[in-house]
């Protein structure tokens, strides 16, 4: 790895326990929830987060660790006295005050350009200590990239399953699918730790959606899988599905061999 220009905390000794967080910029709901459910944990846990400072999900998960008082690795496609996207000033400055790092490979007023962005990439894939977690990526998203590079680099790669009517969960399918990427549910699977039961989230304690409510009672009483559960329901199988991967992700349900339980 080339020598990296930085300003705040010192990249090397931060990503000493660090996991990189990568995904789309066309985040959608499920896709903050996630970052959201997972980021809490690693911050908990003290490990720090490593993103490039894009739109969607690597925004995301930055502003959610400095929210959450952890600390975070921010990689520049361009120099550091260039902020890129430029809406995203404050959060900058987030960053270094809470003891977090900005870092570039790049000359300080070097301007951001495509080629740069997969460049960036082996910089957070590289610092990552436990690897690279794909949070919502299309079949020709960038952050695919970054997993392929984490392989190569023989680093841990993890990725979110997401709805299979997504376009920009298709690529972290795709990962699951193909054997590239562990599936991962839980920030305590990537940790190797049994969920601390504070962070366990209940019913008692969320709002359940009219469906989410519909499927919790009945998975009450037994496992029932998506097909089960549309037919008990009497909801669209799609619907279904796609609730169940929301519902699995926030703690609700749990699912193991193609059945799903209420939590």
């Amino acid at each position: 790895m080339k020598t990296l220009h930085f300003r705040g905390g010192d990249p090397y000794k931060l990503s000493k326990k660090s996991i990189a967080i990568v995904g789309s910029r066309r985040m959608t709901r499920y896709g903050k929830e996630v970052v959201d459910k997972f980021v809490s944990t690693f911050v908990a846990e003290g490990v720090t987060t490593i993103s490039g400072f894009m739109y969607g999900v690597d925004t995301e998960v930055h502003q959610k660790t400095v929210e959450y008082g952890g600390k975070t690795i921010a990689v520049f496609g361009c120099g550091l006295n260039v902020i890129y996207p430029p809406e995203n000033k404050k959060l900058y400055d987030e960053i270094i005050k809470s003891g977090g790092s900005i870092v570039s490979e790049y000359d300080d007023d070097a301007k951001p350009h495509l080629w740069k962005f997969p460049q960036r990439n082996k910089i957070v894939a590289g610092l990552s200590s436990l690897g690279v977690l794909v949070i919502e990526a299309g079949n020709k998203s960038g952050s695919l990239i970054t997993a392929e590079l984490a392989r190569k680099m023989k680093k841990k790669v993890y990725a979110v399953p997401g709805p299979i009517t997504s376009g920009v969960s298709a690529g972290c399918n795709e990962l699951i699918r193909s054997r590239k990427a562990e599936m991962v549910m839980d920030a305590y699977q990537i940790l190797g730790k049994t969920p601390k039961l504070q962070n366990s989230k209940t019913p008692s304690n969320l709002e359940l959606s009219r469906l989410e409510d519909k499927i919790y009672e009945t998975l009450k009483s037994e496992g029932l899988n998506a097909d089960e559960i549309a037919a008990q329901t009497g909801e669209s199988v799609i619907e279904i599905g796609t609730t169940l991967s929301l519902m699995a992700i926030k703690s609700i349900i749990t699912e193991s061999g193609g059945k799903y339980w209420a939590n």
